[in-house]
């Protein structure tokens, strides 16, 4: 087929011209990465990529317009940390909305009406930021100036990076020490519709210059870069026509989801390589791959046999995605065998760009070519993969989570030193003197695994984490508080089946039935306090945990509180209720049961997030007061639901009928029937009905009368009137939006 004529023809590529924007391409990146050792040892790793991409022409002028975008991010090797940024043009939320009206968004209907909100607003969700100034292309030269954000061509050849933000930046030059060499099928990288790429590179240059990092330019020791350019898409020079939805980071156009491995490698010996593989989300088929050799002469060679394989894994606990942390890279026809290992795991990069994070960081790369020994590092990009697609698919990811973080916490059969954790301290280690650590397992903590291990909603959990994290705090710095929610919301399941006399927990037999009822009832106060150590940590001030404290005694002191009330019942309003048809107070009492054993405890999760986070007052008490609603309406939710059914759970519909318990729903209805019917509800409650079509007419009855559909607006009008308080609050970010959708899954879950 024809390519565009501004593409590069036979022979050496010209970087005069082809280093300018190409007037043809929907979709072209400039993208650099170095590896560097400053004068004081430090190790750190940078990439950047200038994106643009063209979203429609003028209508008067008819010139083409573009959108623009740069990210970029720092890896320091030693101190494991990854700093990342986002920035992108006015049009992104113009933009945004359409391809989520393309169906380009989430696959979440509940995480695609979240972030419109915010778009039709013509705001962006941080990490990603507007800039902050204007945007400038040449056409005659390289020069790429980004709001401040940098990339030019200088006279004499080198390339010249400068970026800076809050915590980071650099000021860097790179010298080629290679020519440009030209990946894929002599330099075309193939799509699956025509919207075929040209992609070069220059695999090594020289690095010099100032790099910033903890607010402190360090002068570079020695560094090699690496420079590609890609450029081309979905449009021709007679059209000029793009699609607007293409994406800045190279992905198909919507027929086919595409992800990719991608790996730049600079060898100790001068060799450097790159590969890639195109992978077919769907079933994981391999589309098109390539491998491209560059020799310490600087001589190319090509490869279509190859294989680069993930392995190993590990979890990001903001996103819960999935990535791997080591590849191997065999190209057969090189003699080339490499192991590729992430110089560290959390090289997350996350933004709603790239729906909304990929992995790209510095790797170690060893291995063999030639049967001889080498060495060297290098970058992955993996990207578009979408471990996570759902909000239920995100909560499943969230619950695995939590009981691995449980099960770190109280392992069945714990050594001296957590054992020491869990009921001592330091400097108490003669406690354990003694004790049979066997035995302590199987009589503590294995009643409390039986019933965190069967798995739960674990979004008391997520509230913790999520509210640290909205008002700008790094949750990553408590990821152990995960078990802490879990357990102490455990501890009440435990005593409250005792008490209940339940014999059903999470799909088995309830914890006291397995263990007894002393070891239950002793394994579900301990969950209360085991967790305790948790919030012993050095990332907040003394008064921030004094104040964790406090909040974390306040959901204990509500949540009991609300079990008395909830154990001795309203029954005794009921005659009176009956007879006059005012179930006002009936249906407080019942908010109040609700509020004090399930909202507090949510609320001062939420809190206590958000002051480990370092969140302003407004803003912790803006998070409470949010999952406080939320906390009441899941409890409303589960009253209706225990109604109308859970879905694929039909057995459940009317257990609180046969229980003869006193919902929401019922007390609504008090207010909405006629007497003889209010008595003939209150006369078969009472019974406790077992008869299915008994339970049935109840159920009729209520949904009749209006009660239950009533409790459902209820829930909707919480969590919807919290929100509007509470958004003015926080900051626009990603955590934002997923509170807000989480507000959503709330009140839809299960329908």
């Amino acid at each position: 087929m024809a390519f565009p004529q501004d593409w590069p023809s036979s022979g050496p590529i010209d970087l005069a011209a082809h280093d300018l924007p190409h007037r043809s391409s929907a979709t072209e990146w400039w993208y650099v990465n170095s590896h560097l050792t400053t004068a004081d040892g430090r190790r750190l790793s940078l990439f950047a990529a200038f994106f643009r991409i063209v979203k429609g022409r003028d209508e008067v002028t008819q010139a083409l317009e573009y959108a623009h975008s740069v990210t970029w991010a720092i890896s320091d090797a030693d101190g494991h940390t990854y700093h990342a940024e986002s920035r992108v043009d006015e049009s992104a939320p113009k933009m945004g909305l359409e391809r989520i009206a393309k169906g380009r968004g989430s696959r979440d209907p509940r995480l695609n009406r979240a972030i419109s909100e915010l778009l039709e607003r013509g705001r962006v969700p941080r990490p990603d930021r507007i800039f902050d100034g204007p945007v400038f292309v040449a056409d005659r030269r390289l020069e790429l100036d980004f709001a401040g954000a940098r990339f030019e061509k200088l006279d004499d050849g080198r390339y010249q990076l400068s970026l800076a933000s809050d915590r980071g930046g650099c000021q860097l030059t790179f010298a080629p020490e290679k020519p440009p060499h030209r990946h894929g099928d002599d330099g075309v990288v193939r799509g699956l519709g025509g919207e075929d790429m040209f992609y070069y590179f220059i695999p090594r240059c020289r690095v010099e210059g100032t790099v910033t990092v903890d607010g402190l330019a360090r002068q570079v020791a020695q560094g090699t870069g690496w420079y590609d350019h890609e450029f081309g898409g979905h449009r021709s020079e007679e059209s000029a026509t793009a699609k607007s939805d293409a994406a800045p980071n190279g992905e198909d156009d919507g027929r086919v989801d595409i992800a990719w491995n991608w790996l730049a490698a600079q060898l100790d010996d001068g060799t450097d390589v790159s590969a890639y593989s195109l992978v077919r989300v769907d079933d994981g088929k391999i589309l098109y791959q390539w491998a491209v050799m560059s020799g310490a002469d600087g001589k190319q060679r090509s490869f279509r046999e190859l294989t680069l394989a993930p392995r190993g894994g590990w979890r990001s606990t903001r996103t819960f995605y999935d990535y791997p942390t080591s590849w191997s890279l065999s190209v057969p026809g090189a003699a080339l065998s490499l192991e590729v290992e992430a110089s560290f795991a959390d090289q997350e990069f996350i933004t709603c760009i790239s729906k909304p994070a990929f992995w790209e960081g510095r790797v170690d790369v060893r291995g063999s070519l030639n049967g001889a020994e080498v060495s060297g590092l290098g970058y992955v990009e993996r990207s578009g993969f979408e471990p996570v697609r759902d909000l239920d698919e995100f909560f499943a990811a969230v619950g695995e989570e939590v009981r691995r973080s449980v099960a770190r916490v109280i392992p069945m059969e714990p050594d001296a030193k957590t054992a020491c954790d869990l009921i001592a301290a330091e400097g108490r280690e003669h406690y354990l003197d003694g004790v049979d650590l066997s035995q302590l397992g199987r009589a503590l903590l294995a009643p409390m695994r039986e019933i965190t291990d069967r798995g739960g909603k674990s979004w008391r959990s997520y509230a913790a984490l999520a509210c640290c994290d909205v008002v700008q705090g790094d949750s990553r710095k408590f990821i152990k508080w995960l078990a802490m929610p879990e357990l102490m919301h455990v501890g009440s399941l435990i005593i409250d089946d005792v008490q209940d006399r339940s014999t059903v927990r999470r799909g088995g037999p309830a914890c006291h039935l397995i263990h007894g009822e002393p070891l239950a009832i002793n394994a579900g106060t301990a969950a209360y306090f085991i967790t305790q150590q948790l919030l012993q940590t050095g990332d907040v001030s003394p008064a921030r945990r004094l104040r964790l404290y406090d909040l974390y005694f306040e959901a204990m002191r509500a949540g009991h509180a609300g079990q008395a009330l909830d154990l001795a019942g309203p029954s005794a309003m009921m005659p009176a209720i009956v007879e006059s048809g005012d179930a006002s107070a009936l249906e407080l009492r019942v908010l109040a049961t609700h509020r004090l054993k399930a909202a507090v405890p949510a609320s001062s999760l939420a809190r206590m997030g958000a002051v480990a986070g370092g969140g302003t007052e407004e803003q912790i008490e803006a998070v409470g007061s949010f999952f406080e609603a939320l906390g009441l309406a899941f409890q409303i939710v589960d009253d209706v639901l225990n109604l109308r059914g859970f879905q694929n759970d039909l057995k459940s519909r009317g257990e609180d009928v046969m229980n003869g318990t006193i919902t929401l729903p019922i007390a609504k209805a008090m207010s909405r029937l006629p007497l003889e019917e209010r008595r003939w509800l209150w006369e078969t409650l009472s019974s406790k009905p077992q008869d299915l079509k008994v339970v049935s007419a109840v159920v009729e009855k209520l949904e009749v009368s209006g009660a239950i559909e009533a409790c459902a607006k209820q829930a909707e009008a919480l969590v919807e009137d919290a929100w509007q308080k509470t958004e003015p609050a926080l900051p626009d970010s990603i955590p934002k939006v997923m509170l807000r959708a989480f507000g959503w899954y709330v009140l839809q879950r299960h329908y």
